[in-house]
C-alpha cells in the first residue's frame, strides 16, 4: 500500500480517486530512494508506472509556500510531456497540494511560453532544447530547481539530444537531484548519466505491463474504406452506454463524428487542433452521458480519467504496445467489465498476435451476422 512509502495522506486520497490504490514494483523501489533525495537511474517497461514513480517523490518535496521552479522534467516528444502535464494537474486536483506547471515544448509559440513562466510554476515539463533556449533568455530560473528528471531517458541520453541535457543540468545549482527513467537502460546510456550524477542507485523493475483481466477484447476483419460502416453497425448492435473511438489521423477524426452523426449516433470528435473550449464541452458532455461516441486521436485522449466507458474501438489497431495498452485501459476502470474492440484490414492481423503475445490475453475473433455478434473459430 502507498502508506508503507510515506507518502501524505492526500496524496493516497488523490491516487484512490483515480482507482490507484497499491504501487507497482517500480513505485515500490524508487520512491524511497527518490525522497532521501539520491541520484537514480530507473528502468521499467512501459505501463509499469514510471511516471507517478517519480511525480508523487516530487510533491513530497515540493514548497508550495515559495511561488519558484523547483523543479525541471525532460521529455522527449509533445505528447509525452501533455501526459506528465496531466498527471500533475491530476494529482493537483485531486489532493490539497496545489502544484502549478507548465509545459515548455519546441514548435510552440515561444511568447505565451514565457507569459506562463511569469507565474513561477513548480514544475516546467518539456524538450531540452526549449528549456535551454529559456533559461539562456534569463526566462527560467535554474538556480531555484532542487531536481532534475529525464523521462525517457536512453533517447534524451542519445547523440541529438545529450548535448542540450547536459547544458540543461549544469545551469542548475550541483546540490540538486537527477534521476533518470526509461524502458530499457543500456550500459552507454549508464556510463553517459554517471558522469552526471553523484553515486546513482540504478533500479531495475523485471515488472511486465498488464491488462486489467476484466476487459474483453475482439476483432472484427474489414476493408480500410468500410471501417466506420462497421463501426457505425457494432455501435447499433452492442449499444454502449460511453465509449470511445480511437483514430489514428486527427484529419479523420471530425468527418468520422460527422459520418456517425449523420445516422443518428451522439458522437463528438476531439483532437489536438480543437479550440479549447470545444474540448471542454465535448468532455462535460460525454461525462454527463449526453454524448454516447468520443471520436478521439491518441493525443487527445491522453490522461482521460472518465468513469463508465465500457467499450472503446479501435479503428486501426495501434503499431505500439503501449498504445494498445493506453487505449485499452480507458474502459474497465474501477474493477468493471469492458470490451476493447479493434476492426482491422487483414493487413493488420499481424499485430493481433503481437499483443496477445506480449500481454498474454486472447484477441477473439468476431463476425456480424443480421444484427448479431458471433464467435469465428481459429
Amino acid at each position: 500500500m502507498f502508506d508503507s512509502l510515506g507518502l501524505r495522506a492526500t496524496l493516497i486520497d488523490a491516487l484512490k480517486k483515480e482507482s490507484i490504490t497499491d504501487p507497482t514494483d517500480v513505485q515500490l523501489k524508487a520512491i524511497p530512494q527518490a525522497m532521501k533525495n539520491r541520484d537514480l537511474i530507473v528502468q521499467s517497461e512501459t505501463g509499469t508506472g514510471k511516471t507517478l514513480a517519480f511525480l508523487l517523490p516530487l510533491f513530497e518535496k515540493l514548497d508550495f509556500t515559495k511561488k519558484e521552479m523547483q523543479a525541471i522534467v525532460l521529455a522527449p516528444t509533445h505528447e509525452l510531456a501533455i501526459q506528465i502535464i496531466r498527471q500533475i494537474e491530476r494529482l493537483s486536483e485531486n489532493s490539497d497540494l496545489k502544484a502549478n506547471s507548465a509545459p515548455i515544448i519546441g514548435n510552440v509559440n515561444i511568447d505565451r511560453q514565457i507569459e506562463k513562466l511569469k507565474e513561477k510554476p513548480h514544475i516546467i515539463v518539456g524538450s531540452p532544447g526549449r528549456i535551454l533556449e529559456l533559461i539562456k533568455k534569463k526566462k527560467i530560473s535554474a538556480h531555484t530547481v532542487k531536481t532534475i528528471v529525464i523521462d525517457e531517458a536512453d533517447r534524451l541520453m542519445d547523440e541529438n539530444n545529450i548535448e542540450s541535457v547536459k547544458a540543461v543540468i549544469k545551469s542548475t545549482l550541483k546540490e540538486r537531484q537527477l534521476m533518470m527513467f526509461s524502458a530499457s537502460i543500456t550500459n552507454d546510456t549508464i556510463a553517459k548519466a554517471s558522469e552526471l550524477m553523484k553515486e546513482p542507485d540504478i533500479i531495475r523493475s523485471s515488472q511486465s505491463a498488464t491488462v486489467p483481466a476484466q476487459i474483453e477484447h475482439c476483432y472484427f476483419i474489414a476493408e480500410e474504406r468500410d471501417k466506420i460502416e462497421v463501426l457505425r453497425k457494432l455501435i447499433r448492435i452492442m449499444d454502449p452506454p460511453k465509449a470511445i473511438a480511437f483514430v489514428s489521423q486527427s484529419k479523420e477524426i471530425e468527418i468520422m463524428a460527422e459520418k456517425l452523426k449523420y445516422h443518428g449516433i451522439k458522437a463528438e470528435g476531439m483532437h489536438g487542433a480543437n479550440i479549447k473550449s470545444d474540448r471542454k464541452k465535448t468532455m462535460e458532455d460525454f461525462k454527463a452521458g449526453r454524448l454516447q461516441l468520443l471520436v478521439s486521436s491518441d493525443l487527445a485522449a491522453r490522461g482521460l480519467h472518465i468513469e463508465g466507458i465500457t467499450h472503446i474501438f479501435n479503428l486501426n489497431i495501434p503499431e505500439n504496445a503501449k498504445d494498445y495498452l493506453h487505449r485499452a485501459g480507458r474502459t474497465g476502470r474501477s474493477g468493471s467489465a469492458g470490451t476493447a474492440v479493434s476492426i482491422v484490414t487483414e493487413k493488420e492481423i499481424p499485430l493481433i498476435r503481437v499483443y496477445e503475445k506480449a500481454f498474454k490475453i486472447e484477441i477473439a475473433a468476431r463476425v456480424m451476422y443480421r444484427g448479431e455478434i458471433f464467435p469465428v473459430k481459429r
